[in-house]
């Protein structure tokens, strides 16, 4: 069995097909607790150094920003979009049903490329996949990027925005979707485009209900822009 049959067996095996509380008409393969999974793969994420299964859930800045896509289509009908950081897939997937032409998702951890093809096929879309490190190289060809959830750690939000502005600068369109985490960047040029209240899973992020907004990142050369 290769690595990548391995692990669509595993995410078979430890989760299932659950709605998005948030986003209706999308499904993802969730689990249904967080401890017996965080457990499970701690030996894989020591030995290989990867994140914790953020592929299993359906966290409150994605399901924001997929609501976002779905709530306004034209933000992405026809155009190429990647979907950063991807975890499930849920962004994409909601970018995919709202008309975009293709969506690449992009994360690190192999796991999430197993949860991306499942969680496709759930939904009857289509995803291209890269586990490529996307953030020190030149910017892939594509017109959107969405960012659901990166800035919940101090490196990843400075890194994650470094990398956003450089797309900006190039004219590529920069959405991101945050619960309003600690870390997520302040006095930095971020118009609010969307609030929505989120129905989410309380043992990953404390609460049964998070407020979550979706920003765009506006470019230097833009008149009028709006402060967090």
């Amino acid at each position: 069995m290769s690595d990548l049959a391995a692990r669509l067996a595993f995410v078979r095996q430890q989760t299932r097909p659950i709605a998005v509380a948030s986003v209706p008409g999308v499904r993802l393969y969730q689990a249904d607790e967080v401890t017996p999974l965080w457990l499970m793969t701690e030996k894989d994420m020591a030995r290989d150094r990867l994140a914790p299964p953020f592929w299993a859930f359906a966290w409150a800045g994605g399901q924001a920003l997929a609501a976002y896509l779905l709530d306004h289509p034209e933000t992405v009908r026809g155009k190429r979009v990647l979907d950063i950081a991807c975890g499930s897939g849920l962004v994409g997937i909601a970018a995919m049903q709202a008309g975009a032409a293709s969506v690449l998702c992009n994360d690190i951890d192999p796991y999430a490329e197993a949860a991306v093809r499942l969680n496709a096929e759930l939904n009857g879309v289509e995803l291209d996949f890269t586990g490529d490190d996307l953030l020190s190289g030149p910017l892939p060809p594509v017109d959107v990027i969405a960012a659901g959830d990166v800035t919940y750690e101090k490196t990843m939000s400075e890194t994650m925005l470094s990398y956003f502005r450089r797309a900006a600068q190039d004219r590529i369109e920069v959405l991101i979707g945050d619960p309003h985490r600690s870390y997520f960047p302040k006095d930095t040029g971020l118009q609010r485009l969307a609030g929505y209240t989120i129905s989410t899973h309380a043992d990953i992020e404390d609460a049964r209900e998070k407020a979550a907004s979706v920003w765009r990142l506006e470019t230097e050369d833009e008149p009028g822009s709006q402060r967090h």
